[in-house]
Protein backbone atom coordinates (compact mmCIF):
# COMPACT_ATOMS: atom_id res chain seq x y z
CA UNK A 1 0.00 0.00 0.00
CA UNK A 2 1.08 3.56 -0.74
CA UNK A 3 0.49 6.24 1.83
CA UNK A 4 -1.21 9.38 0.45
CA UNK A 5 0.84 12.56 0.26
CA UNK A 6 -0.36 16.04 1.19
CA UNK A 7 -0.31 18.64 -1.59
CA UNK A 8 1.87 20.90 0.54
CA UNK A 9 4.73 18.45 -0.04
CA UNK A 10 5.43 20.04 -3.46
CA UNK A 11 5.93 23.55 -2.05
CA UNK A 12 9.72 23.41 -2.18
CA UNK A 13 11.65 26.44 -0.97
CA UNK A 14 13.84 28.37 -3.36
CA UNK A 15 14.39 31.78 -4.96
CA UNK A 16 10.74 31.91 -5.97
CA UNK A 17 7.30 32.56 -4.52
CA UNK A 18 4.47 30.04 -4.18
CA UNK A 19 0.95 31.35 -4.63
CA UNK A 20 -2.41 30.43 -6.11
CA UNK A 21 -4.18 31.88 -9.13
CA UNK A 22 -7.83 31.32 -10.09
CA UNK A 23 -8.44 30.71 -13.80
CA UNK A 24 -11.08 28.91 -15.84
CA UNK A 25 -12.91 27.85 -12.67
CA UNK A 26 -9.86 26.19 -11.08
CA UNK A 27 -7.34 27.24 -8.44
CA UNK A 28 -3.84 26.75 -9.83
CA UNK A 29 -0.63 26.53 -7.85
CA UNK A 30 1.96 28.76 -9.50
CA UNK A 31 5.62 29.29 -8.67
CA UNK A 32 6.88 32.72 -9.66
CA UNK A 33 10.21 34.56 -9.83
CA UNK A 34 11.33 37.85 -11.34
CA UNK A 35 9.65 40.70 -13.18
CA UNK A 36 9.35 41.53 -16.85
CA UNK A 37 7.72 39.82 -19.84
CA UNK A 38 5.82 36.70 -18.77
CA UNK A 39 7.26 33.27 -19.57
CA UNK A 40 4.82 30.51 -18.55
CA UNK A 41 6.21 26.99 -18.08
CA UNK A 42 4.01 23.90 -18.54
CA UNK A 43 5.19 20.49 -17.29
CA UNK A 44 4.44 17.06 -18.70
CA UNK A 45 3.58 13.59 -17.40
CA UNK A 46 4.51 12.28 -14.82
CA UNK A 47 5.93 15.58 -13.55
CA UNK A 48 4.81 18.76 -11.79
CA UNK A 49 6.06 22.36 -11.58
CA UNK A 50 9.50 21.23 -10.36
CA UNK A 51 10.26 20.18 -13.93
CA UNK A 52 11.18 23.82 -14.64
CA UNK A 53 12.92 24.87 -11.42
CA UNK A 54 16.28 25.33 -13.19
CA UNK A 55 14.79 27.72 -15.73
CA UNK A 56 12.83 29.76 -13.17
CA UNK A 57 15.89 31.23 -11.52
CA UNK A 58 17.87 31.77 -14.72
CA UNK A 59 15.07 33.63 -16.51
CA UNK A 60 14.13 35.69 -13.47
CA UNK A 61 17.75 36.84 -13.19
CA UNK A 62 17.69 37.85 -16.86
CA UNK A 63 14.75 40.25 -16.68
CA UNK A 64 11.75 37.95 -17.13
CA UNK A 65 8.75 37.04 -15.04
CA UNK A 66 9.11 33.27 -14.94
CA UNK A 67 6.09 31.27 -13.77
CA UNK A 68 5.82 27.48 -13.52
CA UNK A 69 2.38 26.03 -12.92
CA UNK A 70 1.03 22.75 -11.63
CA UNK A 71 -1.32 21.80 -14.45
CA UNK A 72 -4.96 21.00 -13.73
CA UNK A 73 -5.03 17.88 -11.58
CA UNK A 74 -1.33 17.91 -10.65
CA UNK A 75 0.69 18.94 -7.62
CA UNK A 76 -0.96 21.54 -5.44
CA UNK A 77 -3.48 22.69 -8.08
CA UNK A 78 -7.16 21.79 -7.88
CA UNK A 79 -8.20 18.32 -8.99
CA UNK A 80 -11.74 18.58 -10.38
CA UNK A 81 -13.26 15.36 -11.75
CA UNK A 82 -13.75 16.89 -15.21
CA UNK A 83 -12.12 19.34 -17.57
CA UNK A 84 -9.26 17.26 -18.98
CA UNK A 85 -10.26 17.76 -22.61
CA UNK A 86 -8.02 19.75 -24.92
CA UNK A 87 -10.44 22.67 -25.16
CA UNK A 88 -10.58 23.20 -21.40
CA UNK A 89 -6.88 22.72 -20.75
CA UNK A 90 -5.96 25.18 -23.51
CA UNK A 91 -8.44 27.52 -21.85
CA UNK A 92 -6.59 26.96 -18.56
CA UNK A 93 -3.43 28.33 -20.17
CA UNK A 94 -5.19 31.38 -21.60
CA UNK A 95 -7.01 31.95 -18.31
CA UNK A 96 -3.76 31.76 -16.36
CA UNK A 97 -2.15 34.42 -18.54
CA UNK A 98 -5.08 36.73 -17.77
CA UNK A 99 -5.13 35.76 -14.07
CA UNK A 100 -1.46 36.70 -13.86
CA UNK A 101 -2.39 40.16 -15.10
CA UNK A 102 -0.90 39.85 -18.58
CA UNK A 103 -2.30 40.02 -22.10
CA UNK A 104 0.16 37.55 -23.59
CA UNK A 105 3.02 35.27 -22.65
CA UNK A 106 5.75 33.15 -24.09
CA UNK A 107 4.82 29.50 -23.51
CA UNK A 108 7.38 26.82 -22.73
CA UNK A 109 6.02 23.28 -22.55
CA UNK A 110 7.46 19.79 -22.16
CA UNK A 111 5.79 16.47 -22.97
CA UNK A 112 2.07 16.74 -22.35
CA UNK A 113 2.63 20.38 -21.37
CA UNK A 114 4.18 20.85 -24.80
CA UNK A 115 1.04 19.42 -26.39
CA UNK A 116 -1.02 21.97 -24.45
CA UNK A 117 1.37 24.73 -25.52
CA UNK A 118 0.85 23.77 -29.17
CA UNK A 119 -2.92 23.73 -28.60
CA UNK A 120 -3.04 27.05 -26.75
CA UNK A 121 -0.99 28.69 -29.51
CA UNK A 122 -3.50 27.45 -32.10
CA UNK A 123 -6.65 28.24 -30.10
CA UNK A 124 -5.54 31.55 -28.53
CA UNK A 125 -2.95 32.99 -30.94
CA UNK A 126 -3.28 36.58 -29.71
CA UNK A 127 -2.17 35.51 -26.23
CA UNK A 128 1.01 33.65 -27.22
CA UNK A 129 3.98 35.84 -28.07
CA UNK A 130 6.37 32.94 -28.66
CA UNK A 131 6.53 29.19 -28.19
CA UNK A 132 9.17 26.71 -27.03
CA UNK A 133 8.34 22.98 -27.06
CA UNK A 134 10.44 20.08 -25.80
CA UNK A 135 9.62 16.39 -26.05
CA UNK A 136 6.30 16.92 -27.84
CA UNK A 137 5.06 16.74 -31.41
CA UNK A 138 2.21 18.90 -32.61
CA UNK A 139 -0.97 16.97 -31.66
CA UNK A 140 -2.02 16.52 -35.30
CA UNK A 141 1.44 15.31 -36.26
CA UNK A 142 1.36 12.77 -33.42
CA UNK A 143 -2.10 11.63 -34.45
CA UNK A 144 -0.95 11.13 -38.05
CA UNK A 145 2.14 9.20 -36.93
CA UNK A 146 0.01 6.66 -35.07
CA UNK A 147 -1.48 5.69 -38.43
CA UNK A 148 1.56 6.10 -40.68
CA UNK A 149 4.20 4.62 -38.34
CA UNK A 150 2.54 1.71 -36.48
CA UNK A 151 5.83 -0.10 -35.77
CA UNK A 152 7.44 3.09 -34.54
CA UNK A 153 5.31 5.82 -32.98
CA UNK A 154 2.24 3.68 -32.29
CA UNK A 155 4.35 1.06 -30.54
CA UNK A 156 6.13 3.80 -28.57
CA UNK A 157 2.74 4.99 -27.33
CA UNK A 158 1.97 1.63 -25.68
CA UNK A 159 1.69 3.11 -22.16
CA UNK A 160 -0.99 5.54 -23.37
CA UNK A 161 -3.11 2.59 -24.44
CA UNK A 162 -2.80 1.07 -20.97
CA UNK A 163 -3.94 4.38 -19.48
CA UNK A 164 -7.35 3.68 -21.02
CA UNK A 165 -7.94 0.78 -18.61
CA UNK A 166 -10.50 1.77 -15.93
CA UNK A 167 -8.96 2.43 -12.50
CA UNK A 168 -5.44 2.14 -13.90
CA UNK A 169 -4.55 5.05 -11.61
CA UNK A 170 -4.44 2.51 -8.76
CA UNK A 171 -1.76 0.59 -10.66
CA UNK A 172 0.13 3.83 -11.24
CA UNK A 173 0.28 4.68 -7.53
CA UNK A 174 0.86 1.14 -6.19
CA UNK A 175 4.04 0.59 -4.15
CA UNK A 176 4.67 4.30 -3.67
CA UNK A 177 4.11 5.01 -7.37
CA UNK A 178 6.81 2.58 -8.50
CA UNK A 179 5.38 2.60 -12.03
CA UNK A 180 6.03 6.36 -12.26
CA UNK A 181 9.70 5.60 -11.67
CA UNK A 182 9.60 2.91 -14.35
CA UNK A 183 8.15 5.36 -16.89
CA UNK A 184 10.80 7.95 -16.05
CA UNK A 185 13.59 5.41 -16.47
CA UNK A 186 12.11 4.04 -19.70
CA UNK A 187 11.74 7.45 -21.31
CA UNK A 188 14.91 9.14 -20.00
CA UNK A 189 18.23 9.24 -21.80
CA UNK A 190 20.79 6.68 -20.56
CA UNK A 191 23.28 9.24 -19.23
CA UNK A 192 20.74 10.97 -16.99
CA UNK A 193 19.34 7.70 -15.60
CA UNK A 194 22.61 6.89 -13.86
CA UNK A 195 22.98 10.22 -12.02
CA UNK A 196 22.01 11.26 -8.47
CA UNK A 197 19.95 14.04 -10.05
CA UNK A 198 17.74 11.45 -11.72
CA UNK A 199 17.18 9.60 -8.45
CA UNK A 200 16.09 12.82 -6.75
CA UNK A 201 13.82 13.72 -9.67
CA UNK A 202 12.24 10.28 -9.59
CA UNK A 203 11.57 10.52 -5.86
CA UNK A 204 9.88 13.90 -6.26
CA UNK A 205 7.70 12.80 -9.19
CA UNK A 206 6.64 9.61 -7.44
CA UNK A 207 5.72 11.61 -4.35
CA UNK A 208 3.71 14.18 -6.33
CA UNK A 209 1.73 11.48 -8.14
CA UNK A 210 0.66 10.05 -4.75
CA UNK A 211 -1.23 13.23 -3.86
CA UNK A 212 -4.88 12.10 -3.73
CA UNK A 213 -6.60 12.21 -7.14
CA UNK A 214 -3.45 13.27 -9.01
CA UNK A 215 -3.05 9.96 -10.83
CA UNK A 216 -6.72 9.86 -11.86
CA UNK A 217 -6.56 13.43 -13.18
CA UNK A 218 -3.30 12.81 -15.05
CA UNK A 219 -4.73 9.79 -16.86
CA UNK A 220 -8.05 11.48 -17.66
CA UNK A 221 -6.33 13.80 -20.14
CA UNK A 222 -4.98 10.82 -22.08
CA UNK A 223 -8.32 9.04 -21.85
CA UNK A 224 -10.08 12.04 -23.35
CA UNK A 225 -7.60 12.11 -26.23
CA UNK A 226 -8.55 8.54 -27.18
CA UNK A 227 -12.27 8.78 -26.38
CA UNK A 228 -12.67 11.93 -28.48
CA UNK A 229 -11.44 10.34 -31.69
CA UNK A 230 -14.86 8.97 -32.61
CA UNK A 231 -16.92 11.80 -31.12
CA UNK A 232 -18.19 15.05 -32.62
CA UNK A 233 -16.35 17.27 -30.15
CA UNK A 234 -13.14 15.44 -31.03
CA UNK A 235 -13.71 16.14 -34.72
CA UNK A 236 -14.25 19.81 -33.93
CA UNK A 237 -11.10 19.84 -31.82
CA UNK A 238 -9.07 18.48 -34.74
CA UNK A 239 -10.60 21.06 -37.09
CA UNK A 240 -9.66 23.90 -34.76
CA UNK A 241 -6.13 22.53 -34.33
CA UNK A 242 -5.62 22.94 -38.07
CA UNK A 243 -5.25 26.66 -37.42
CA UNK A 244 -1.65 27.41 -38.37
CA UNK A 245 0.58 28.69 -35.57
CA UNK A 246 1.89 32.20 -36.14
CA UNK A 247 3.93 32.49 -32.93
CA UNK A 248 7.71 32.15 -33.38
CA UNK A 249 8.35 28.52 -32.44
CA UNK A 250 11.47 26.79 -31.14
CA UNK A 251 11.31 23.00 -30.97
CA UNK A 252 13.92 21.10 -28.97
CA UNK A 253 13.84 17.32 -29.07
CA UNK A 254 15.94 14.50 -27.66
CA UNK A 255 17.49 12.31 -30.34
CA UNK A 256 17.01 9.31 -28.01
CA UNK A 257 13.39 10.07 -27.04
CA UNK A 258 11.59 6.69 -26.98
CA UNK A 259 8.15 8.13 -26.18
CA UNK A 260 7.80 10.73 -28.95
CA UNK A 261 10.14 9.69 -31.74
CA UNK A 262 12.32 12.38 -33.25
CA UNK A 263 10.98 11.65 -36.73
CA UNK A 264 7.47 12.24 -35.42
CA UNK A 265 8.29 15.51 -33.67
CA UNK A 266 10.23 16.92 -36.62
CA UNK A 267 7.13 16.84 -38.80
CA UNK A 268 5.47 19.45 -36.56
CA UNK A 269 6.95 22.28 -38.61
CA UNK A 270 4.17 21.89 -41.18
CA UNK A 271 1.75 23.47 -38.69
CA UNK A 272 3.84 26.62 -38.10
CA UNK A 273 3.80 29.66 -40.40
CA UNK A 274 5.78 31.89 -38.03
CA UNK A 275 9.53 31.78 -37.49
CA UNK A 276 10.55 28.20 -36.73
CA UNK A 277 13.69 26.46 -35.47
CA UNK A 278 14.32 22.78 -34.81
CA UNK A 279 17.19 21.45 -32.69
CA UNK A 280 17.88 17.75 -32.15
CA UNK A 281 19.72 17.11 -28.87
CA UNK A 282 22.13 14.11 -29.02
CA UNK A 283 21.95 11.46 -26.27
CA UNK A 284 18.88 13.10 -24.71
CA UNK A 285 15.60 11.30 -24.04
CA UNK A 286 12.06 12.52 -23.39
CA UNK A 287 12.98 15.07 -20.69
CA UNK A 288 15.45 17.57 -22.20
CA UNK A 289 14.58 20.23 -19.59
CA UNK A 290 15.75 17.86 -16.81
CA UNK A 291 18.45 15.95 -18.67
CA UNK A 292 20.21 19.02 -20.10
CA UNK A 293 18.82 21.93 -18.06
CA UNK A 294 21.63 24.36 -18.88
CA UNK A 295 21.30 23.81 -22.64
CA UNK A 296 17.52 24.03 -22.63
CA UNK A 297 17.46 27.08 -20.36
CA UNK A 298 19.98 28.85 -22.59
CA UNK A 299 17.81 28.14 -25.65
CA UNK A 300 14.66 29.34 -23.88
CA UNK A 301 16.44 32.52 -22.83
CA UNK A 302 17.76 33.10 -26.36
CA UNK A 303 14.27 32.71 -27.80
CA UNK A 304 12.77 35.00 -25.16
CA UNK A 305 15.32 37.73 -25.90
CA UNK A 306 14.59 37.49 -29.61
CA UNK A 307 10.80 37.39 -29.53
CA UNK A 308 9.43 39.00 -26.33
Amino acid sequence: MSEPVDASSVLFDGPWTHRFAHANGVRFHVVEAGTGPLVLFLHGFPEFWWAWHHALQALSESGYRAVAVDMRGYGASDKPPRGYDGYTMAGDVAGLIRALGERKAMLVGSGFGGMMAWTAAAFHPDMVSALVVTGAAHPLRLRAAFASDPRGQLRAAGPLLRFQVPRYEHVLTRDNAALVGQYLRRWAGPRWRSTPQFADYEDKCRMAMRIPQSAFCALEAYRWAFRSVLRLHGYRFVRQLQQMISAPTLQLHGASDPAVLARTAQGSSRYVVGQYEWHLLPDIGHFPHAEAPERVTAEVLRWAKEWT
